[in-house]
């Protein structure tokens, strides 16, 4: 079992003890020094947060433990009940909010859970905040509330997905009634969470039939939650056994889109955001932002329309930051994560699918016949599990030198540039692995070049 913490946020394993694993009594610690953090940074007594959560099993009880916390240090909570991070978003600033705290292992398995802090604009916290709220929980600086200053609690129901539909809808590139004139029909893999609850609003709201194969939001996850080809073998079968236009696949969250096309082929995590970029730059001019996981076809696109292309560190604080400084107009992850600057500064799988269809709408175009006017990139992604102690960084050190001709970037792990492939490594910032992340302009010469990566790492070890 494991508990996880670092400047992102506290991310473990449910059941066992105190510090070794993700407890009521962790979740509390956590959420007190947060509140004391918003305390001191708003200068308020009763700092507002809003409070959502993904369907995992364990989100009501981490949520009760959460709500305790934050009314007895004071803090008046929101409570959106079951939500998605993306409307989470979204409710913080709509809300006015002073910050929020979304309750969601991402990808991970239901064992997991998390706690993950935003700032008033509804964005994740900085490096730097993070780092004092970790601070605070090991020094037990923060301090609670006599009875009189109890913090209150309201109820907000719906999980202000409604307001956040709304908010995509009225955004200038989404364009209902094409998309409706289209008469799309989709596949929907909400993998028993809340994009259950959101992605059927979202086609309802664009004139979209759909069905849905896993939009119970029960937390009982039918298969791994991460939106990979080999853990979504049934949609794969679905769309084109229902002579659909393309499956949609989100994580428990609902902050990562993956697309299948009509086909029933992956049309690939990585094309997400290249696909949201491609139509974005038919109507906007300015730079784009991904991380140096991120596929070459972003850049590659980029050349084309002209516009200028930049690498962040991995995570979306970091993209978050370098779009800001760029003046990018989209950006995100190669994960599936979409970021549209003009509705907020957060990777969003319902902005992603409204861009998505309104471009194949009014293009006139599949989700096949797109990607066939891509750059041809293909990605492994492995990981190698490390065990305690481990000199992660002597690791990579050594590893740098068995490759003396690639060009090097260490702004985050290790990125090592060949002119046909690159490699990136990097220690994960919520699991104990390293993570190996290859591309080439084969899914053969990835899958080897990772494969040799692997066994060149074990050798150091």
């Amino acid at each position: 079992m494991t508990l996880i913490k670092s400047i992102s946020g506290i991310r473990g394993t449910i059941g066992g003890q105190p510090t070794e694993n993700l407890t009521p009594r962790n979740a509390v610690d956590f959420a007190s020094a947060y509140a004391q953090w918003l305390k001191n940074q708003s200068g308020k007594a009763h700092p507002v947060v809003v409070l959502g959560r993904d369907a995992r099993p364990s989100g009501p009880m981490i949520a009760g433990a959460v709500v305790s916390a934050l009314t007895g240090m004071g803090v008046d909570v929101i409570d959106l009940g079951l939500s998605t991070t993306p409307s989470v978003e979204m409710a913080v600033k709509g809300l006015q909010a002073d910050g929020g705290i979304i309750l969601t292992a991402s990808h991970n398995p239901r064992e997991w859970n998390a706690l993950k802090l935003l700032n008033d604009k509804g964005e994740f916290i900085s490096a730097e905040a993070g780092k004092k709220i970790l601070e605070m929980v090991e020094k037990g600086d923060f301090e609670y509330v006599p009875v009189e200053a109890l913090g209150n609690i309201q109820t907000y129901e719906g999980g202000y997905i409604d307001e956040h539909i709304r908010e995509i809808l009225s955004y200038p590139l989404v364009d209902a009634a094409a998309v409706r004139q289209r008469g799309f029909k989709v596949v929907v893999d909400a993998v028993r969470s809340t994009g259950g609850m959101a992605v059927p609003r979202l086609l309802e709201a664009l004139g979209v039939e759909y069905v849905c194969l896993y939009c119970e939001p029960n937390g009982q996850f039918p298969h791994n939650p991460e939106p990979l080809e080999k853990n979504l073998t049934d949609i794969l079968r679905a769309v084109p056994a229902l002579n659909a236009d393309l499956g949609v696949v989100t994580d428990p969250d609902v902050d990562r889109l993956a697309l299948v096309d009509e086909k029933g082929r992956m049309f690939g995590e990585e094309y997400t955001l290249v696909t949201v970029a491609d139509y974005v730059w038919q109507h906007r001019q300015g730079p784009a932002v991904s991380n140096l996981s991120s596929s070459r076809a972003l850049r590659d696109l980029a050349g084309r329309y002209g516009q200028p292309y930049y690498a962040s560190a991995v995570g979306e604080v970091n993209v978050v930051r370098k779009m800001k400084d760029t003046g990018a107009v989209i950006g995100g992850e190669g994960n599936g994560g979409i970021i549209v600057p003009d509705l907020h500064y957060g990777r969003d799988a319902l902005a992603g699918i409204a861009l998505v269809l309104t471009y194949l709408a009014k293009s006139g175009k599949t989700l096949s016949e797109l990607k066939q006017t891509y750059p041809v990139y293909h990605m492994a992604k492995e990981k190698i599990r490390l065990d305690p102690g481990i000199d992660v960084e002597g690791i990579l050190e050594k590893f740098e030198k068995l490759h003396p001709q690639a060009a090097v970037n260490k702004e985050d792990g290790l990125k090592l540039d060949y002119p046909g492939y690159w490699i990136h490594l990097r220690r994960s910032n919520t699991e104990p692995i390293i993570r190996i992340y290859t591309e080439a302009a084969s899914p053969e010469k990835a899958a080897e070049i990772a494969r040799q990566t692997i066994q060149q790492i074990k050798k150091l070890f």
